[in-house]
């Protein structure tokens, strides 16, 4: 009898905060404003009549939404330049710097690496770090994580390096 009457009691507890949780996030969902923090979603219509010709606050939207967009398309061109693959060719006595974030691929030639300090180069390819003065493989993807290293010919050849680079570098 009396586990009867318990049963029954955790019953109509369950049911009732089961009842009382859906209740308050349905009113929890139903309460948020359109196109607040909460709820980003809006409609076209309501994009075109803040952005729309009928002056106010829409001209000044329309400006700065003209401004940011003027920006994204000048970082974007930045990027761009910076990105762009071109075969280098490094002469005895070079030295091939490359820029911050550059990836380098020797193609042609023996090549060391080149450090300012005592970290190398990350050999991507291998999974190696590269000391400074040690051979570069040819072939190999390598990444510059800072400025101030880079690749030159192997002091005992007397020809050219050919590097394919992607990003930043200077020759010096």
């Amino acid at each position: 009898m009396k586990k009867a009457a318990f049963k029954r009691i955790v019953a109509v507890i369950l049911i009732g905060a089961g009842m009382w949780s859906g209740s308050h996030l349905i009113s929890q969902a139903v309460s948020d404003t359109p196109g607040s923090v909460d709820d980003p979603v809006v409609t076209k219509s309501y994009v075109d009549k803040l952005l729309g010709s009928g002056g106010g606050s829409g001209d000044s939207a329309r400006k700065e939404l003209q401004a940011m967009m003027g920006a994204f398309k000048k970082e974007m061109e930045a990027n761009k330049a910076g990105t762009s693959s071109e075969v280098v060719i490094v002469k005895p006595g070079q030295t091939l710097m490359a820029s911050a974030g550059a990836q380098f691929v020797l193609r042609a030639g023996k090549g060391v690496a080149y450090s300012s300090d005592v970290n190398g180069i990350s050999n991507v390819t291998a999974g190696t770090d590269i000391k400074s003065g040690n051979a570069v493989p040819n072939n190999h993807l390598i990444i510059f994580p800072r400025e101030g290293r880079g690749v030159m010919p192997d002091p005992d050849q007397t020809g050219p390096l050919t590097v394919l680079v992607l990003g930043g570098y200077e020759l010096k």
